[in-house]
Parts: structure tokens; sequence; C-alpha cells
């Protein structure tokens, strides 16, 4: 026996159910193609980028949470830096920057106060 022969008696034997496991899709071209179309239209990597979907980031995904996180608190330690040297609200009103101390009058005492003492133990 041939192989051929072989092969189609085993099939008629076993009666080996060959029908697809969907046939409603199988008719369906347009849906059978849907994958395909689907991969060749999705958005390239940049696009993703762009939409804030991936980090544009080359870093493994499991250290890219970490590396997040460090972006973020050198940002508050550079945002905190700034807030440190910025100016007080007295000098501000002193060269006409803002008109009105936006302070309250017991905030302002305060300071007032603190800045008093300092003078008084020679800190400032």
């Amino acid at each position: 026996m041939s192989d051929p022969e072989v092969h189609r008696k085993l099939v008629e034997e076993h009666a080996i159910d060959e029908t697809p496991i969907s046939p409603v899709r199988s008719r369906d071209p347009s849906r059978r193609n849907s994958l395909e179309h689907h991969l060749q239209t999705r958005p390239s990597r940049e696009e993703l980028i762009g939409k804030h979907i991936l980090l544009d980031t080359n870093a493994a995904p499991a250290i890219q949470g970490q590396q997040k996180e460090l972006e973020k608190s050198m940002r508050a330690d550079t945002l905190k830096g700034k807030i440190a040297q910025r100016p007080s609200p007295d000098k501000l009103v002193n060269e006409g920057v803002l008109r009105d101390d936006p302070r309250s009058a017991e905030k302002r005492y305060e300071e007032a106060i603190e800045d008093e003492y300092a003078k008084r133990e020679g800190g400032a």
C-alpha cells in the first residue's frame, strides 16, 4: 500500500472530524482577514509614545515603574529648590511686582516676630 492509501484508510477508520470550529467565521472572508487588517493598520511605536500610551524608554518593563518614580522625585526636588529660591512677598511688594501682600495679617505678624528674634540673636 502507498502512503496516500494508508492515510485514507486511517481517516476512514477513525472518522476524523475536520469541520471548522466556527463555521460562521469561515464563510465570512472579511472576518477571517480582520486580524491581518488590524495588524497592518495598527499605530507605530512613535505614535503610541506621542499619545502617551507607551513610555519613551528602552528600559525593561520591570524597571519602568522605578524609572518613572525616580524622574518624579527628581522633578519634586527641582521644584522644592526653585520654591526655596523665590523672593519673599515683602521683597516683591517693595519692588512693585505685587501691590498688596498676599499673606494674611497673622502670617505677616508671625514672620515679623521671627525676624525680630533673629536680629536680636544676631542671626540676620
